[in-house]
């Protein structure tokens, strides 16, 4: 079914990201339903070693300008845009000083966790949403990729549980072998300045936590790798979400 409009929300993607099978594999799928003749557009986080230079990354002046409060800081929202090299696939860039000007991804250099993982979770999936709903693009597939993106239906089914702008969008979740690192406790105070509360993610905050966390809140969980580590295969099994195993990218259009 070509025409679809399609959303990939993800926190890696080949160029950007080169030596990992979550990269590779949203490339993949985002280049085929692209060529399939689907509108496809993609976000993801602006970190400090994606070169702008390199990749031709310019600010959409009408899309920035929006302030996002994380935990009662007013933080600016901008949001860069470039094109798949080689293709015209437009990616769009969730940046902001902040949060991912570092040019480490989520552990400094002593091998330790950011403080602030969290909040840059938190801002980039309301970044997304704010964005999309800014784009007056309504996608029917949401794809979310990444423990940052599983942030996303955690705030649709709850802060944003009003808002009708995306009733008819189908969201799936592929989970992937991440590294696991933990979140700050105060995640919960944070997340409850959004009147969210009662997460089972709160008592262990931890980038699988979320992920399993946001399996309970998607229309279907697709394996991203072959097989998963433990406590994410356990909360695989767990879901009541519709459930496919590893799919190949080029199969993709089935699932959808």
């Amino acid at each position: 079914m070509p025409n679809q409009k399609i959303l990939y929300v993800t926190t890696e993607m080949f160029p950007y990201q080169e030596d990992s099978n979550m990269a590779t594999m949203v490339s993949k799928m985002a280049l085929k339903m692209h060529q399939e003749g689907n509108d496809v557009r993609v976000f993801m986080p602006r970190f400090g070693q994606i070169s702008e230079r390199k990749f031709q990354l310019h600010e959409v002046i009408r899309l920035s300008g929006m302030n996002i409060i994380i935990n009662d800081l007013d933080q600016p929202l901008i949001i860069k845009v470039a094109s798949l090299p080689g293709e015209r696939l437009q990616v769009y860039f969730i940046d902001n000083e902040e949060y991912f000007k570092r040019k480490q991804f989520y552990i400094d250099d002593e091998g330790k966790a950011f403080e602030d993982n969290d909040e840059r979770a938190i801002f980039f999936a309301r970044g997304v949403i704010e964005t999309i709903k800014k784009l007056n693009w309504v996608p029917d597939v949401i794809h979310l990729n990444g423990w940052m993106a599983s942030f996303i239906p955690v705030y649709l089914k709850t802060f944003y549980k009003n808002d009708s702008y995306f009733n008819d969008s189908k969201i799936v979740l592929s989970v992937y072998n991440e590294e696991n690192l933990p979140l700050a406790e105060s995640v919960e105070e944070k997340m409850k300045f959004d009147n969210i509360t009662g997460l089972a993610a709160f008592k262990n905050p931890s980038f699988h936590n979320f992920v399993i966390e946001s399996m309970n809140l998607v229309d279907v969980v697709i394996k991203g790798d072959e097989f998963l580590e433990e406590d994410l295969e356990a909360g695989f099994e767990k879901t009541t979400a519709t459930k496919s195993e590893y799919l190949e990218p080029e199969s993709i259009l089935n699932l959808y």
